[in-house]
């Protein structure tokens, strides 16, 4: 069954005149017959019946041209829907980024970004750094929000921004009045971290080797937001980044004058692969708004 036999069956049974269908197709009306019965003789069945000039479908050309209606508007719905994903302003982007992100920078980009582009969709996967990267390999995601990329040459990573980390203490620890720490100060103290695995974590532990100790770890977790929660239980300290949703009230934020506690957040790409317009237009308004 070959497309255009389809295309002659719709427009026949539709109009139910062969003579009115071929001039509509444009087609000389013994061509149009001819793929009409050649269709027929595939099928082993015959599709309409003749009455004079005009022909009528048959209960085999009606359950036909069911299913040949919706064929072809599932075929048309997929142009229209590749040619909006052609179009950067009604197009998608499937961005991915770190949890810690998810509470300040996202909703910020994400809001700015649709003022100018309300139309484009943007999909969003949250993850840790090599989950994200590794999505980013295999083509599930178009853009990440990440700390560094791996040692591959076909990832691409660009920096936008440094974001500090602070010490977290509960608001009752001798040191919550100061502004300030060295980092060895609190060798001493029980530490809640990320699990082992995610970046914060590997950033923490490097810091602490810095400063000539090694961490106390006594609490694991995932959640920014989770961990400065056990902080404020009196459980712990930690290093991390600040977050709207953290209580000032039971949490002290210290900067650490060292070493120096931050962490860089960039862009990354697969090079080897094209960007759809939407996506090389989120990627171009992310780095014109949001570089330093």
């Amino acid at each position: 069954m070959e497309w255009q036999q389809i295309e002659y069956f719709q427009k026949v049974a539709q109009l139910q005149h062969m003579t009115q269908a071929a001039e509509d197709l444009s087609i000389s009306q013994p061509a149009l017959s001819r793929s009409i019965a050649r269709l027929e003789e595939e099928l082993g069945i015959p599709l309409f019946e003749r009455q004079g000039r005009s022909i009528i479908l048959n209960q085999y050309g009606k359950a036909l041209l069911k299913h040949v209606n919706r064929i072809l508007k599932e075929i048309d719905d997929t142009k229209k829907e590749i040619k909006s994903l052609l179009d950067p302003e009604y197009g998608e982007v499937s961005l991915g980024f770190l949890h810690t992100l998810g509470v300040n920078m996202i909703p910020d980009i994400l809001r700015e970004f649709q003022k100018e582009h309300a139309n484009t969709r943007i999909k969003l996967y949250q993850n840790n750094n090599v989950s994200l990267l590794k999505q980013l390999q295999s083509g599930e995601i178009d853009l990440c929000l990440v700390h560094h990329a791996f040692d591959d040459p076909h990832i691409q990573w660009e920096r936008l921004w440094d974001e500090e980390l602070f010490l977290m203490l509960p608001r009752t620890h001798p040191l919550a009045q100061r502004e300030s720490v060295t980092l060895d100060e609190i060798q001493s103290e029980p530490m809640i971290a990320m699990k082992e695995g995610y970046e914060l974590r590997k950033i923490a532990d490097n810091l602490c080797r810095k400063a000539n100790f090694t961490p106390n770890i006594t609490f694991e977790g995932e959640e920014v937001t989770t961990l400065a929660g056990l902080v404020a239980a009196g459980l712990g300290v930690a290093l991390l980044p600040d977050q709207k949703d953290i209580d000032d009230s039971k949490v002290a934020k210290l900067h650490v004058r060292w070493p120096g506690c931050s962490r860089q957040i960039g862009l990354s790409w697969y090079a080897d692969r094209e960007l759809s317009p939407a996506a090389a237009h989120f990627k171009r308004f992310v780095f014109t708004h949001y570089r330093e």
